[in-house]
């Protein structure tokens, strides 16, 4: 069976690439302030992250605003300038076909401090401090 049709095989090397490309483009647009919005003007955005589909003719965009707040209120304001911001991204991506932009909230701070605090609860740090049974002190 090729990698193609695995069912589990992760992204291709063009998607990740072309991924990067609009990350690093979305990012320098909304640093720049090249849309005149009052939340996207009075928030700083991160793109920490862009997926691609398997045709690049979707780009999933997470971000998230510095600090984390007002999450709501950028994501609505990113989807209101979709159109605008995909016309920027395909005037500096050479892609065949601009893709369609979806913004998502970027949710791997959350997890990272999930893991965190889990790592640092006390049946963890328990587990911790019990000697290896395996190892060979003797």
């Amino acid at each position: 069976m090729t990698k193609r049709f695995e069912k589990n095989a992760g992204p291709s090397q063009r998607q990740l690439r072309v991924g990067e490309l609009i990350r690093h483009e979305l990012a320098a647009i909304l640093s720049r302030g090249d849309i005149q919005d009052d939340v996207l003007t009075s928030h700083v955005v991160t793109v920490p992250e862009v997926r691609m589909s398997p045709d690049l003719k979707l780009a999933t965009c997470y971000v998230m605003p510095l600090g984390g707040v007002d999450e709501r209120p950028v994501l609505a304001a990113l989807d209101k300038h979709k159109k605008h911001l995909r016309h920027e991204v395909a005037r500096r991506v050479n892609l065949k076909f601009a893709p369609d932009l979806r913004f998502r909230r970027d949710e791997t701070f959350d997890e990272a401090s999930r893991i965190d605090a889990l790592l640092r609860s006390e049946r963890v740090q328990a587990d911790l401090k019990k000697p290896d049974p395996q190892s060979d002190d003797d």
